[in-house]
């Protein structure tokens, strides 16, 4: 880099120094004159200044680098930083992602505000909660069925004779992905005080709430089962089998389970626990309990790993992209839309109309974090720390938002804010597909009179 180009590159650190000072609790000092004499001066400032600077630093650089200069990044980011300013999370981290490409991406804010102020970057590590459903537990799922190595349609209890009691064994794997078997929500703390093994024996005993496939009953109960499932069918523990058959293929160095306790600067903090804050250890308190590895929580990961998924998903659960060196196919195109169709499931009474895929969200009373605008063939889910993950295959698209909203007190609320940056994605996607259409269709040309 020559002396030019540091002088442009120190110039922009300084605006972002400036755009920052009202995180700053004391006085910020006046900086020197900005000369070629004062560079030693300007370089010790910025020592200080970089760890502030760096979160809005990485939102100018994400729109600088964006593959398509008129992606509306400004308003993206109003968008966000409007949202911190509310109180809605302490900052969060946008991807937008087209055609295989990461046209959008950026920081804002900070991932931890107690016990000290931390930067947010684009490459912290977030503990997904939810998103674990479908990202870890789900896909898997999918890749057995897709082997042959179970079906969808069959008892539960086919698999995991132990779930059968208390008349589940009716109950599918279809009714646990889509969140109609009947099972309750959580059931208690109280069932994982004693060993592992005593806990999953108490998780298979819980009784139903309602018959089987007569009513959608969000539930994290479900999903525990089915991550017990994977490790049955399997052999392999629910950890283990999603980083040899998903995150290694995909190159997602940086997702998966953490053991409890495992602390990791890199992490955003959420809420504390036994007198410590948690950062890296799982938000989840059965999936703490559990040992951190558990069917419905437990995952982390970054923005640019979740990218690599969702390229992957955007083109039927294979890479076709930029970002991958290596071909990889998680299963075959009829199991990717067999887990992405939409099957309308019955709500509190009969004229709710919902539509949940095997895993997947679609369109319920769980999409407010989904873009309006976005097709049919859209699905996504959400995750209680504040984080979302919507694809839109028709759109080629994908619109990641990942916070720790739930930080420092629990007071947080991200829904709409990561539904909106999913609309303006969306109406920015289908504005390119429509362009790439007419510049494609080829025009009569006017003949001789």
């Amino acid at each position: 880099m020559n002396r030019t180009d540091r002088l442009d590159f120190i110039g922009r650190v300084i605006v972002n120094y400036h755009r920052i000072r009202f995180f700053v609790t004391q006085p910020i000092l006046p900086l020197p004159p900005f000369t070629l004499h004062t560079m030693n001066q300007l370089f010790a400032r910025l020592a200080v200044a970089m760890p502030l600077a760096i979160a809005t630093l990485a939102t100018v650089s994400a729109e600088d680098s964006s593959a398509s200069k008129d992606f509306p990044a400004s308003t993206v980011a109003q968008l966000v930083q409007d949202g911190i300013q509310a109180q809605k999370c302490p900052g969060a981290v946008v991807s937008v992602n087209f055609r295989g490409q990461t046209i959008y991406q950026a920081a804002f804010g900070n991932r931890e505000l107690e016990p000290q102020r931390k930067p947010m970057t684009v490459d912290t590590v977030f503990d997904l909660a939810s998103l674990t459903k479908p990202i870890a537990t789900a896909t898997s799922v999918m890749i057995l069925a897709d082997e042959g190595k179970l079906s969808l349609t069959a008892p539960v209890s086919e698999y995991l004779p132990e779930f059968a009691v208390h008349d589940k064994q009716s109950v599918t794997i279809e009714h646990l992905l889509l969140h109609t078997s009947g099972l309750i929500p959580d059931n208690g703390m109280s069932d994982y005080q004693g060993t592992h093994a005593e806990s999953i024996a108490n998780l298979m005993s819980q009784k139903l709430r309602s018959p089987p496939g007569t009513r959608f009953r969000y539930s994290d109960v479900g999903f525990l089962v089915l991550g017990e499932l994977v490790h049955q069918v399997s052999g392999m523990p629910l950890d283990q089998f999603t980083q040899k058959r998903i995150f290694a293929p995909l190159q997602m160095n940086d997702t998966g389970y953490r053991s409890t306790g495992e602390n990791d600067d890199r992490c955003a903090t959420t809420q504390q626990r036994e007198g410590h804050w948690m950062r890296g250890e799982v938000h989840d308190p059965r999936a703490y309990a559990l040992g951190g590895v558990a069917g419905h929580a437990g995952l982390f990961s970054t923005a640019d790993d979740l990218s690599r998924f969702a390229n992957a998903m955007v083109n039927a659960g294979q890479t076709n992209d930029a970002i991958q060196t290596n071909q990889v196919r998680l299963f075959s195109k009829a199991t990717f839309e067999a887990m992405t169709s939409p099957i309308e499931v019955p709500g509190k009474s009969a004229d709710q109309i919902q539509f949940r895929s095997r895993g997947w969200d679609k369109r319920s009373a769980y999409s407010s974090n989904r873009g309006k605008s976005m097709t049919d063939a859209a699905f996504g889910h959400g995750g209680f720390t504040g984080t979302a993950l919507w694809i839109d295959p028709e759109l080629k698209l994908s619109v990641i938002f990942l916070s720790n909203r739930v930080h420092p007190n629990g007071k947080g609320s991200v829904n709409s804010l990561a539904g909106e940056i999913g609309t303006i994605a969306a109406d920015w996607a289908a504005q390119q597909l429509s362009i790439s259409e007419e510049s494609s269709t080829p025009h009569p040309v006017a003949g001789n009179q």
